[in-house]
């Protein structure tokens, strides 16, 4: 199906701005969401604003619109694609601490954020023998898609990321006299959080791809691509592929995890069960459990309806 075809609009967005009251700001947004028949999930904090939602190319461009009015949104980060269903169940408008969590409170990628790179230069500084590429994305996440040469800290959080660029940093660095470092993650809020981090640890040559890994791939050609694999994202698609068609990749609901076409052919995979990665983890009753949820799931999709137990991967943002 073309673009055109795809009946479902999907937008990963972000802004950092300053929000003196969230618990104001939910009301609203909760309230256009439903009016506009949108699902996903947004997440409010101080430091701003992210998500990812799915409706109609209408009613997103309603909740955009009530987005950009928010304090400091105006210039709000937005990656649309197009789905044939809706990957959500549900809507929920949350409040959290941060939008992206990094456990450094001291952090302000509103004002210390690094340079914005974008997409169609992003090929000339990765391909700089000088640059140091890093994947701020989770290690399940690398593990189906990433650029050529990117280190990959092998984190399973966020939140990991800090302790690990000190545990390794004159690793990374050594060598490297003025060294430029260039980070990237899906949409872009992680890399921009992770320059501010890295200016805060006293460098200063430290970029972020402007867009994230799905502006890249929606704009890059193919034939130019130095991205490697597909690019997880936080919703069932599980994964998309260049000019953000829908990859291959299934998605585990016993462990939420990834699952390649090679693992989805394994007799450890059991759609809504088990994959090989965890199937060992999992006991008899267990899996007994998970069939059961599966067959509730089959039924309600006969019926043309969600079913609510079958969740999407852990974390919800602008593909983070």
């Amino acid at each position: 199906m073309t673009e055109d075809r795809l009946p479902v609009c999907v937008a990963a967005l972000y802004r950092f701005s300053s929000f003196d009251d969230c618990a104001g700001l939910r009301g609203g947004l909760e309230a256009v969401c439903a009016t506009q028949g949108i699902k996903g999930t947004l997440l409010l904090a101080p430091e701003g604003v992210n998500g990812t939602i799915a409706g109609t190319a209408e009613g997103i461009e309603a909740v955009l619109a009530h987005i950009r009015a928010l304090p400091g949104c105006a210039e709000l980060s937005v990656k649309l694609s197009w789905a044939e269903t809706m990957p959500f169940y549900r809507m929920k408008v949350r409040l959290k601490r941060e939008i992206v969590t990094m456990g450094q409170p001291d952090i302000d990628p509103l004002k210390d954020a690094g340079c914005y790179v974008a997409a169609a230069d992003w090929n000339a500084l990765i391909a700089d023998p000088d640059t140091l590429v890093i994947d701020t994305r989770n290690a399940y996440e690398v593990k189906i898609g990433t650029f050529a040469g990117a280190v990959n800290p092998g984190t399973a959080s966020f939140r990991e990321f800090p302790g690990w660029f000190r545990a390794n940093r004159e690793a990374l660095l050594a060598g490297r006299t003025a060294p430029k470092i260039a980070m990237f993650c899906t949409g872009g809020i992680r890399c921009e959080k992770s320059t501010a981090f890295l200016k805060a640890e006293g460098l200063e040559a430290v970029y972020h791809l402007d867009g994230g890994i799905l502006k890249y791939l929606e704009t890059v050609p193919e034939p130019e691509s130095l991205w490697r694999g597909e690019c997880f994202v936080f919703d069932q698609r599980v994964a998309v592929s260049h000019g953000l068609t829908p990859g291959t990749h299934a998605l585990c609901h016993a462990c939420r995890m990834p699952v390649t076409p090679e693992e989805q052919a394994s007799p450890l995979y059991v759609a809504g069960v088990s994959c090989p990665a965890c199937h060992g983890r999992r006991d008899a009753d267990q899996r007994a459990g998970y069939a059961e949820r599966q067959r509730q799931v089959t039924l309600a999709a006969a019926r043309g309806a969600g079913h609510l137990g079958v969740v999407p991967p852990a974390k919800t943002s602008a593909g983070d």
